[in-house]
């Protein structure tokens, strides 16, 4: 039965290729291995070998026709079958299915390197051995009358080479040195296990199937909500590094008392939440939201503080209320229980809403600074970095401090460059002067 040739999809990126050359014309002999037509991708010139033996019956497309990939280019059966006119249609989607053995089978090994060895000084029994055994004439010394190649030298090259257990044709054999790939590694499906192209590819570059999860609950969530805002909120974004001696100073003062009245210890996530409510009082444009529907600015009479929460699920936002009015002690076990039951999924909806500002705290990790995106309809959030030793001026010298980075990211529509830029200055000043807090 008569196989088609295909043109083959050689990269990702490939659409179409272009005939360059016919290596065969329409009734000749074509062996497995042995190219067939030389096609120019969108990448490289390359000999596209023949997976089938018989004889070339058709071809469909002469020299410098550009042909869309998957497309069949011609046939190869026993002299005299029956075959189209004309290249059949709809081919092109039928070999777009995954993994077709036909186009596989018909894949590219090798580059336009020339193996027409036609030229070369050889008997026809070394002519012979040498396609038996997958070897190149042009890489065999001949010792014949004027280096004629004989058998016996095919055989040689063989041993020499321990080729003589691994038959493949010459193109599979060059993308393999090509691609450092040994042979030894490939199971041939031809004759007497010969290895094709075929084999080299669907073997040597297989990808493992990628895990698929669905983007469903507070993931799709997330997904939604950050999407609209990066799209519609004209983000500005704000950075300072803020010097945190004073507040590892308070923080190591009142850790003990805290873990005694609490049961929890105090973080620099509540000297944070604690320094951003109360500057948020002096800056009302912070503590704001955009009614869209209204065209109107909402200047919020709480500070009702978003604490971002990295669950298993997604990101959730619980709210502290009315923070800027609470001490470090109440603010610490609502901030713990918060987020004890963010990470166990038992957050309410109640928890959830109302919040007029959000931090989000990446402290943790090995992350010096970053953009975050507005948490709509707030008019702000404050993204924070890890804290490092870094050396500044202090009074003419040069000192190790402990900075942390913070970056103020803004709806421009509500708040201008220097209300914010003013708002991140108080709050350093709260930080580095912490114990104004607590009066």
């Amino acid at each position: 039965m008569a196989k088609e040739i295909f043109m083959p999809k050689l990269s990702s990126t490939m659409e179409t290729g272009t005939i360059l050359q016919w290596l065969k014309n329409e009734g000749d002999p074509v062996e497995m291995g042995e190219p067939v037509f030389e096609v120019m991708s969108d990448k490289i010139n390359i000999e596209v070998e023949a997976y089938e033996e018989g004889v070339l019956l058709k071809k469909y497309y002469e020299v410098d026709e550009v042909v869309p990939v998957n497309t069949v280019v011609g046939y190869i059966g026993e002299e005299n079958e029956e075959i189209p006119d004309t290249a059949p249609a709809g081919e092109e989607e039928k070999a777009e299915e995954p993994a077709s053995e036909a186009i596989e089978a018909n894949t590219l090994a090798t580059t336009s390197d020339k193996t027409d060895t036609s030229k070369v000084r050889a008997t026809p029994a070394a002519r012979r051995v040498a396609k038996e055994k997958g070897i190149s004439l042009f890489e065999v010394s001949g010792t014949g009358p004027k280096q004629r190649i004989q058998q016996e030298d095919v055989h040689n090259h063989a041993e020499e080479e321990g080729q003589q257990e691994i038959k493949a044709s010459p193109l599979a054999r060059k993308w393999a040195e090509a691609d450092d790939v040994s042979l030894e590694n490939v199971e041939g499906s031809g004759p007497r296990n010969k290895i094709y192209t075929r084999d080299f590819t669907s073997q040597s570059q297989q990808i493992e199937e990628p895990k698929r999860v669905p983007m469903q609950g507070i993931r799709k969530v997330v997904a939604d909500r950050m999407t609209e805002s990066a799209s519609n909120v004209p983000h500005v974004t704000l950075y300072s590094d803020i010097d945190m001696t004073e507040a590892i100073r308070l923080r190591s003062q009142l850790q003990d008392k805290m873990v005694e009245k609490t049961g929890y210890k105090l973080s620099y996530t509540e000297i944070i939440a604690k320094a951003v409510a109360v500057t948020l009082r002096r800056h009302p444009y912070l503590n704001a939201s955009l009614n869209e529907e209204k065209n109107e600015i909402v200047l919020h009479q709480e500070v009702n503080m978003g604490i971002a929460v990295a669950t298993e699920q997604g990101l959730v936002v619980p709210v502290v209320s009315k923070t800027d009015q609470k001490g470090f002690a109440e603010l610490v076990k609502e901030t713990k229980q918060l987020g004890e039951s963010a990470r166990k999924q038992q957050l309410q909806p109640n928890q959830m809403q109302g919040g007029t500002f959000t931090i989000s705290n990446l402290g943790m990790y090995a992350v010096d600074g970053f953009t975050p995106i507005i948490n709509q309809p707030e008019a702000a959030i404050l993204g924070v970095g890890r804290m490092k030793e870094t050396p500044v001026g202090v009074n003419g010298n040069v000192e190790l401090r402990p900075m942390m980075a913070f970056s103020l990211s803004f709806d421009h529509r509500i708040v201008d460059g220097a209300p914010a830029a003013a708002f991140l200055t108080d709050l350093k000043h709260a930080l580095e002067s912490p114990y104004e807090l607590l009066m």
